[in-house]
């Protein structure tokens, strides 16, 4: 195992799923630094979840857009628990800049004791909780095959640095400070005692654009830093619906340009087009695959289908910017 990925005991009290393990954890200021990619456009894909669907309409999507880049940053696996599943996502993935989620952690080495890493916060049931560790036990049992493809996720990074334009954007899975952090989930970002904290961050990191994910609903927001204008970018999920009724991933997409066909929504910082990109995919042939590998009883039906088909209770008035 990657050495960087040694594991330290949990604390007393720390819980499967809710804790969150040093190891998760970097200061915002390890993003002042020089930069691991440029690009003029930049597509930042967060919580793919296994969704072979989302992969390949997402694919197309920045194959139509002309020089643009990929970037996968964290819990690309989740749902991929057949093993042709789980070898085809991760060798698409790994064709391109990607840094590591919480799933990716946990399923590069032995149980931790941190169950799936999400560190969940008090207002997710324990039920929900106790199914996602199951989901994440099951989904290490696929990975074990596959050797190689686990070395390779130890050794991923926790987050990226891209230069997009003359903007800085800073890549993480979970906020500014840890890789399973809740501190850019959209109550959090709306939460005036928060703003503090992140406008600290951006002064830390000197970054203009935090690409993020992992809490599973999508949000934009600007903060004024000093002189300038900065945004987090949370797209909630590639894989998996966003909004009640609609069906669609979303994917970050930032770029010297706007976008040629209709974003969600966006917001214009530091010179580029910060904006939210539906990703289409065919959500039947999904619904099925999906089915085929967790059928009614299983942890992932139980937690997960009623969005898959549905949506979450959750609209898109809720993630768009509005003024700092």
């Amino acid at each position: 195992m990657n050495a960087r990925l040694a594991r330290a005991p949990l604390a007393a009290g720390d819980r499967p799923g809710r804790a969150c393990p040093m190891e998760y954890r970097y200061p915002p200021s390890s993003l002042d630094r020089e930069p691991d990619l440029e690009a003029e456009t930049l597509y930042v894909a967060g919580g793919l979840y296994g969704n072979v669907e989302a992969l390949d309409r997402l694919l197309e999507l920045v194959a139509a857009d002309p020089g643009a880049k990929l970037a996968f940053n964290g819990d690309f696996h989740w749902f991929d628990a057949d093993p042709a599943d789980f070898e085809r996502v991760d060798a698409a993935v790994a064709a391109h800049a990607r840094l590591r989620g919480n799933v990716e952690t946990e399923i590069a080495g032995e149980d931790s004791g941190a169950g799936c890493g999400c560190a969940y916060p008090a207002d997710v049931g324990d039920a929900d909780v106790e199914r996602s560790n199951e989901i994440l036990d099951r989904l290490r049992e696929t990975a074990r095959a596959f050797p190689g493809r686990r070395e390779g996720l130890a050794g991923l990074p926790m987050n990226l640095l891209a230069r997009v334009g003359k903007a800085r954007v800073g890549l993480v899975h979970g906020d500014a400070s840890s890789l399973a952090g809740w501190g850019f989930a959209h109550d959090r970002l709306d939460d005036p005692a928060h703003r503090r904290w992140i406008v600290s961050a951006f002064e830390a990191s000197r970054v203009d654009v935090f690409a993020c994910s992992h809490t599973c609903l999508p949000a934009t927001r600007l903060f004024e830093v000093g002189s300038r204008t900065a945004a987090v970018a949370n797209n909630g999920a590639t894989g998996m619906p966003n909004f009640r009724g609609s069906l669609a991933g979303i994917v970050t997409r930032v770029s010297v340009r706007p976008a040629a066909r209709g974003a969600l929504y966006g917001a214009f910082v530091a010179g580029v087009h910060v904006e939210a990109i539906a990703v289409d995919y065919d959500a039947p042939a999904f619904r099925r695959r999906f089915l085929a590998q967790w059928p009614a009883g299983s942890p992932a039906h139980d937690s997960y289908l009623r969005r898959i088909e549905s949506g979450p209770a959750f609209d898109l008035a809720r993630a768009a910017p509005c003024a700092p």
